[in-house]
């Protein structure tokens, strides 16, 4: 049996779906108020829901676990609240790290492109406490992820227990079926196919840096399907533990992919350049691409999905199909 924290959300209902098409038992930590996120697992066989705050009394009485896959998260890289972010994103984190430790159970947690901040320092999943020091993160969001990363290495440093197989993941700008929950985080692929399919031209936020120009911010976009390939080859590769980034390794530009929307939907191109809002300013990332070495240097050979590719799949087998759910 599995445990994935977030397992209702976007990228965690995805890797449910695989875990259980796999024939493995799988319980997600989760919340789902009185929106359609329920959606997100109505085609899948689960073993068990549990609330988050229930979490760790259902721990104490649990089966032997597989693994914890630990994706569950404030995710809003606009969200102000610090004492919830701190609680759920490194409280809840570092529980869940010593009861797998103690346990000897595998754990795979979500990290975030978004500890890099503007990218000053660059983009290399370098563990060590000096390489994590000089990353300045531009949000909350993306320093409680940090923060977590940080007391991870230092713990391992120390020789203090650890569970038998760990790994971080710093998801880049994920995107596809089930996000459709997340409000203002939702993709930008998304957000361009609905205004498309609105009859609208494509919106993109003007540059406000003068050596780059409008659209060519430039991000790496990652379809969900790859992450969900990653996570699942850590799984059966229990040697493997380290902090790995998880993007493609090429960033592309927002306007490369609106016109991957565009061509997916059969439509021309048109899109129309707007001011970027002012909740955003001093935490735009301009430029972000995952340095890959490290995880392919632990084994992992398969290619990752171009962003034509990921955005018609996205598009054409659900946006535009008769159920957009995985």
């Amino acid at each position: 049996m599995y445990l994935v924290t977030g397992g209702g959300g976007f990228i965690g209902s995805n890797l449910t779906a695989s875990l259980a098409a796999r024939g493995e038992e799988v319980v997600i930590a989760d919340r789902f108020g009185i929106d359609a996120k329920w959606r997100n697992i109505a085609k899948v066989p689960i073993a068990g829901v549990v609330a988050p705050e229930d979490l760790r009394t259902w721990l104490d009485a649990a089966p032997k676990l597989k693994a914890v896959v630990h994706l569950g998260a404030i995710s809003a890289t606009t969200e102000t609240d610090a004492d919830l972010t701190i609680r759920t994103n490194l409280t809840l984190s570092l529980g869940l790290w010593e009861w797998c430790a103690r346990m000897g159970v595998p754990f795979i947690y979500a990290s975030s492109a978004a500890t890099y901040g503007a990218g000053e320092a660059g983009f290399d999943d370098d563990a060590s406490p000096d390489a994590l020091a000089r990353l300045r993160p531009l949000n909350l969001y993306g320093w409680s992820k940090h923060a977590f990363d940080r007391r991870v290495g230092d713990l391992i440093r120390r020789g203090r227990p650890r569970p038998p197989q760990w790994a971080g993941l710093k998801f880049f700008n994920v995107y596809g079926p089930n996000e459709y929950h997340k409000g203002s985080m939702i993709s930008v692929v998304k957000r361009k196919a609905d205004e498309i399919a609105e009859g609208r031209a494509a919106t993109l936020f003007r540059s406000a840096r003068h050596d780059i120009a409008d659209g060519a911010q430039a991000r790496d976009f990652i379809w969900v399907g790859d992450c969900v390939a990653v996570m699942l080859w850590l799984l059966d590769h229990p040697g493997v533990s380290g902090l790995y980034n998880l993007g493609t390794g090429r960033a592309r530009t927002y306007l490369d992919l609106a016109h991957a929307v565009f061509a997916a939907m059969g439509r021309a191109p048109a899109i129309a350049f707007i001011d970027m809002p002012g909740v955003l300013s001093g935490q735009y990332q301009y430029f972000t691409e995952a340095r890959m070495e490290r995880l392919r240097a632990a084994g992992y050979t398969a290619p990752f999905t171009s962003l034509e590719d990921g955005i018609a799949a996205y598009v054409k087998g659900y946006l535009l199909g008769p159920d957009p759910y995985v």
